[in-house]
């Protein structure tokens, strides 16, 4: 018999809609799985009953008066939808994910979170995080790290590993993520869920918390494309500050609606090696990819080998930025002997950084975007969207990347499991990662789709075509 937990975000809203799902059972049925099942998966680092159980309530009569009164409600109206501890939610506590700030509690919300609130959601909690969102893993000193529910001594990746464990572990319908180098669509990948790393501008990082670099945005993870478009459309928007604001869509367009929509006949670039140098492509990363590209020509699209010159530059460039903005991250005076080994490594670093060195980080990030959208994805011609692996290899184990005796060696392997997915935060670009695979050992593999920049749309439309074609989210992991 199905279960509350089973249902899409989108069939939850319907049934608060309709009158048959009370928003205050929903959220009880997530409080009672989060009770039972957190600590196990690690999804959370501050959970707020409180709140959610306030805010539900609020939802419920809200949905009754619209049923009263024939008033349409938000598409995501009364689910609920937790926020990353990286982002801050006004007198709930944000340590992203450090002892240094566990008494840090804002008296604002960011944007992001307005934009949720407005929208009529239900917060959980805030989602484990790594500390600052630096690696690609989740693991801290504040919480439990964050396990793929697809197997407990594997890693739910990073640095929205909370996130991604609590929809796929069935303790959130959708969840709230960012993504500064990839942090949205690696937790995807092994944790076999739809995410979201949306065009630069497109989600407001206001109004406190500006990237001023471009590489982080907020974005949806989700079980399916449709209930990630809807979030995303949730999420978007320009608001006053933003240094970005990406191409709005048409008037009366919503992503929700191109995942409805057929994307056309497109021309796909398939990209099997790494852009960086001395990366192994572990077998079933490259078998997904392959598979993949097999599936888009059954489809009737154009798909083309790409091959790219191995190229250091935008690597070193991307550490440059990332050391910077690890360094620039405000801790308080007397806290920086409590920081995880690999952020005081890479504070180290930035502070070395000259001014100099980080405008030429900037620019090669400028002339890559420029490369791409002249060379490889003009919009009158050449490819519109390029495949790829998400990571380099299937799920780690816990603990398997982090090396607190040495944190160069560590961010160097950071590197080598993630070489595909900073090339778009580099460029602004959208991409996202579609959960298509799981290998012999029942794990899943994540491919990544890469498009124009502004152009979530096409990204969303050919997600769920793909979707439709090899359906994923009846596969539950065994603590569903």
């Amino acid at each position: 018999m199905a279960e509350l937990h089973d249902l899409t975000a989108l069939e939850q809203a319907e049934g608060i809609r309709s009158g048959e799902l009370s928003p205050v059972e929903l959220t009880e049925h997530y409080l009672t799985r989060m009770d039972r099942l957190d600590d196990t998966l690690g999804a959370f680092i501050t959970r707020t009953p409180e709140i959610a159980r306030k805010q539900a309530a609020v939802a419920e009569s809200e949905a009754v008066a619209a049923r009263r009164e024939g008033r349409e409600l938000p598409p995501l109206h009364g689910v609920p939808v937790p926020v990353k501890d990286l982002n801050q939610v006004a007198g709930v506590p944000c340590t992203m994910g450090s002892r240094a700030l566990t008494d840090y509690v804002p008296a604002v919300d960011d944007h992001v979170v307005d934009k949720l609130r407005e929208a009529g959601t239900i917060m959980l909690g805030k989602t484990n995080t790594p500390e600052f969102g630096l690696p690609c893993y989740t693991e801290n000193a504040v919480a439990p790290p964050a396990r793929t529910p697809w197997d407990l001594e594997r890693s739910a990746g990073g640095s929205s590993g909370g996130a991604a464990a609590a929809v796929a572990g069935g303790l959130a319908p959708v969840a709230h993520a960012s993504d500064g180098g990839g942090s949205i669509r690696i937790p995807a990948s092994v944790c076999g869920l739809f995410g979201i790393k949306p065009s630069r501008g497109r989600v407001s990082a206001g109004p406190l918390l500006h990237d001023v670099t471009g590489l982080s945005t907020s974005g949806p993870l989700a079980r399916t494309v449709a209930d990630a478009a809807t979030l995303l459309d949730a999420m978007a928007g320009p608001m006053p500050g933003d240094p970005y604001a990406a191409p709005p869509l048409p008037p009366g367009e919503t992503f929700a609606g191109h995942a409805r929509r057929a994307p056309g006949r497109l021309r796909i670039a398939c990209l099997t090696g790494a852009p960086i140098p001395d990366v192994d492509i572990h077998a079933d990363c490259r078998s997904a990819v392959t598979e993949t590209a097999a599936l888009l020509g059954e489809l009737g699209h154009q798909v083309d080998e790409l091959s790219l010159p191995a190229d250091d530059g935008i690597r070193y460039a991307f550490t440059r930025v990332w050391s910077v903005m690890a360094a620039n991250r405000p801790v308080p005076e007397d806290g920086e002997e409590l920081l995880m080994p690999l952020t005081r490594y890479l504070r180290g670093r930035g502070a070395e950084v000259s001014g100099m060195d980080f405008a030429g980080g900037m620019y090669a990030f400028r002339a890559l975007a420029q490369t791409i959208a002249d060379g490889l994805m003009p919009a009158d011609g050449g490819y519109d969207v390029i495949l790829s692996p998400t990571v380099a290899r299937p799920p780690m184990p816990v603990g398997g990347l982090r090396d607190d005796a040495d944190p160069q060696a560590e961010f160097a392997a950071i590197g080598q499991f993630t070489p595909f997915t900073a090339l778009y935060n580099a460029t602004g670009q959208p991409a996202v990662s579609v959960p298509l695979h799981w290998n012999a050992e029942g794990l899943p593999i994540g491919v990544m789709l890469g498009g124009r920049y502004g152009d979530e749309a096409t990204l969303i439309s050919l997600s769920a075509q793909l979707e439709q074609a090899r359906p994923w989210a009846g596969r539950k992991p065994e603590v569903w």
